[in-house]
């Protein structure tokens, strides 16, 4: 009589249910979700402080690592951003993991490499280590595990609340930059120290997480569900699974925008209103040459050189700094607020006009020795604004979309902003790169202004208003 083998894939699913099992059955502490909304919250500052430290340090670092090519520093470090993309390219493949295996290992996974690329950046001797810092804190940063443990661990009702706090939390973690920088930064090439502290702070939130957060119920329940199929019950999932994304697709998506004028708009005005991208990336710098040139102008230095950039990184570039992240987080619960109230549309068009008056603001405050603070404030009011004209359109985007296609328009969006992003870098890289880190106000002027103000127009004359569309209902023809 010959003996059954053992079904090894029914074994190791019978395992894994009893693992999951296990964890739902963890009794949660008393406060629990006010500790996980603690440890989220430091997560997200370490994400938003990891997004935006290399950005706040630019012209340190640019100036450091590239001393021996001048003033075309800036320019290079622009171009070493781009060399990283490809890896930012690998997250598409390590995002969906998460699904797979559970999101609390994703998330102290995620949060301990951008510490540890923080560190590896505060260590480098080098621009190929810091290069490889880089790349990892680009690897990581979009894969947002924080944002999901929100929105499948706070009650439904209190959801946007909770995400909302945690988020305006974040954006003012990143005032801990300017705070270091005025503490260790006692002469601009000390820039790596700045990173050591919020690369530990980190590292211990990690190990919190690991020890007091649980996975979450929404996952446990989706995973046990899945593993208590039949064999029959997975095969007909497959095949409405396999039905549905025939629905969908980026070019079937790209294809359906471009037939009806709503979408098709939104994605014009998308495009648009990225041609000004290098200014986000660049705003640093354009405080720190606008401050330059006004201890010039002013007689305090013969020329811009090594001498006068050192004095604005620990002076007036630290101090305006301070007010960065405030002027980003009251700009962007300004924008939710009108959205909800006034309409999307109002609020996208809002958003484009502060963005616009921020920029011309702090950009020429630096250059005229306006307040420090002020101008600060002024410059996290545009990049904080420039982020949110792109949330309140991908959200126009989703409400304009039929269900079957929702998805696939909402990621074909960033491929079309990546159209204006791309004419962004190849207008600015070789301005910037052989003419000098100085005109970098003056080039990302003359792409971000006439970007917004197109995108204005298209936004004002050729999109209309989303608020209460029924999503359910919506067939993306409506507006033909």
């Amino acid at each position: 009589m010959t003996a059954v083998k053992p079904d090894k894939t029914a074994i190791r699913r019978e395992k894994e249910i009893r693992k999951w099992e296990k964890e739902k059955a963890r009794p949660k502490k008393n406060m629990y979700f006010v500790y996980l909304v603690f440890i989220i919250a430091l997560i997200y500052a370490t994400d938003e402080i990891a997004s935006q430290i290399g950005t706040l340090m630019k012209t340190e670092i640019a100036n450091d690592l590239f001393s021996k090519y001048g003033e075309s520093s800036v320019g290079l470090l622009d171009i070493l951003s781009v060399l990283v993309v490809p890896f930012q390219a690998l997250g598409l493949l390590y995002r969906p993991l998460a699904d797979r295996w559970g999101r609390k290992k994703f998330l102290i996974i995620n949060t301990f490499g951008m510490s540890l690329a923080m560190l590896i950046i505060f260590l480098s001797g080098n621009l190929f280590v810091y290069f490889i810092g880089a790349v990892l804190v680009q690897f990581f940063i979009p894969h947002d595990m924080h944002v999901v443990y929100i929105m499948e661990s706070s009650p439904t009702k209190h959801r946007a609340r909770i995400y909302s706090s945690i988020k305006f939390f974040a954006n003012m973690a990143v005032m801990l930059i300017p705070l270091l920088r005025k503490a260790l930064m006692h002469d601009a090439s000390e820039w790596r120290l700045v990173y050591f502290v919020p690369a530990i702070v980190g590292v211990i939130t990690c190990f919190i997480a690991l020890v007091t957060a649980r996975e979450t119920d929404s996952f446990i329940d989706s995973r046990l569900r899945h593993l208590r199929m039949t064999d029959e019950e997975r095969e007909t999932e497959k095949k409405q699974k396999n039905a549905e994304n025939a629905q969908g697709g980026l070019i079937p998506a790209l294809k359906f925008a471009m037939k009806h004028n709503q979408l098709r708009w939104l994605y014009i005005t998308s495009a648009l209103a990225n041609l000004g991208f290098i200014g986000t990336i660049n705003y640093q710098v354009i405080m720190s040459y606008g401050f330059a040139r006004n201890y010039v102008e002013n007689g305090l230095f013969a020329s811009l050189g090594d001498e006068v950039m050192n004095a604005v990184s620990i002076g007036p570039v630290t101090e305006a700094l301070f007010m960065f992240p405030v002027g980003c987080a009251v700009s962007q619960v300004i924008m939710g607020f009108v959205s909800d109230s006034k309409g999307r549309k109002t609020a996208a068009i809002m958003t484009a006009v502060n963005c616009l008056l921020a920029f011309i603001g702090f950009s020429v405050g630096a250059g005229m020795g306006w307040n420090t603070y002020l101008v600060g404030f002024l410059c996290g009011a545009c990049i904080g604004s420039f982020y949110s004209t792109n949330d309140v359109l991908i959200m126009m985007i989703g409400e304009s979309s039929p269900t079957n296609l929702r998805s696939s328009t909402m990621s074909a969006q960033f491929i079309v902003t990546a159209a204006g992003v791309a004419i962004s870098y190849i207008v600015s890289l070789p301005l910037i790169t052989f003419l000098g880190n100085s005109v970098t106000g003056i080039v990302s002027f003359a792409l971000l202004v006439p970007g917004f103000i197109a995108a204005f127009f298209a936004l004002v004359r050729k999109t209309h208003e989303t608020k209460g569309v029924d999503m359910d209902k919506v067939t993306g023809t409506e507006w033909d």
